[in-house]
């Protein structure tokens, strides 16, 4: 049963990996086998975040650049042709958070959570994608939705907007690229103890809604998002395609 979810051979690319969730998943391919290539917008992070699984004797490497920016990502991609890199497995999770209430949004925050979370997505696994297609190797997409990929919250409008899209351009990706062999899933997941987080987790009145709320009666780790990760990415999952696999505690299962 290993060799079902060995990623041996494989290369990763992870978006927004320099450190929380991203990090985590980029850590877990790499201890499946897959050689990881960690990404962030600061050269310095990336480095040291890809130095942080190297001393653990991981294959990793980091390549900063804007996932929002169409040129620096096609560059990148250029460059890893040159280099001889083929991307068999894409990670789409960058993603940030901007708390308004939609009646006092600017067109500028919105567009920029927007681009940052569903728009880079589709631009990182466009050029994935073009190449996984003309390899004939096929591949694997996976794209981090949210519990907001299926129910909203006041105050993240614009984010319950982009990982909403997530959900449905995940499907559109599996409706256009399955034929070539491309797995294309999403994971959304729950409340999770991240940097990002780390707000809501200090105000008390949210910490205990979390609570409340969940079955689990708990925040999420990034690590309990690995195994659903190693499973998108690898052969064990080789006929699911266009579903997004939500870990969140059984928080959408209840009332």
């Amino acid at each position: 049963m290993t060799s079902l979810f060995d990623l041996s051979g494989r290369t990763a690319l992870i978006t927004g990996s320099a450190r929380g969730i991203g990090f985590a998943l980029a850590e877990g391919l790499a201890l499946a086998g897959a050689r990881v290539i960690l990404n962030g917008t600061r050269d310095d992070t990336v480095a040291a975040a890809a130095r942080r699984l190297a001393d653990q004797g991981l294959d990793a490497r980091g390549r900063a650049f804007d996932v929002t920016d169409e040129q620096a990502v096609a560059a990148a991609f250029a460059q890893w042709d040159h280099d001889g890199v083929q991307i068999d497995i894409v990670i789409n999770n960058a993603g940030i958070q901007f708390r308004k209430p939609l009646v006092e949004l600017q067109l500028s925050d919105w567009q920029r959570v927007i681009d940052t979370n569903l728009t880079s997505a589709f631009i990182v696994a466009r050029e994935a994608a073009r190449r996984m297609i003309a390899r004939g190797t096929g591949g694997k997409i996976i794209n981090i939705g949210s519990l907001t990929s299926e129910a909203a919250r006041a105050t993240v409008g614009p984010y319950t907007a982009a990982k909403g899209g997530i959900k449905m351009l995940t499907r559109a990706m599996s409706a256009e690229w399955a034929a070539s062999n491309i797995q294309a899933n999403a994971i959304g997941p729950g409340y999770i103890l991240t940097d990002m987080n780390q707000p809501l987790v200090d105000n008390l009145t949210f910490d205990a809604w979390v609570r409340s709320s969940n079955p689990s009666q708990r925040w999420g780790k990034p690590e309990e998002l690995v195994g659903t990760a190693v499973y998108l990415a690898s052969a064990a999952s080789s006929y699911v395609n266009g579903q997004i696999i939500y870990v969140d505690g059984g928080w959408l299962a209840v009332l």
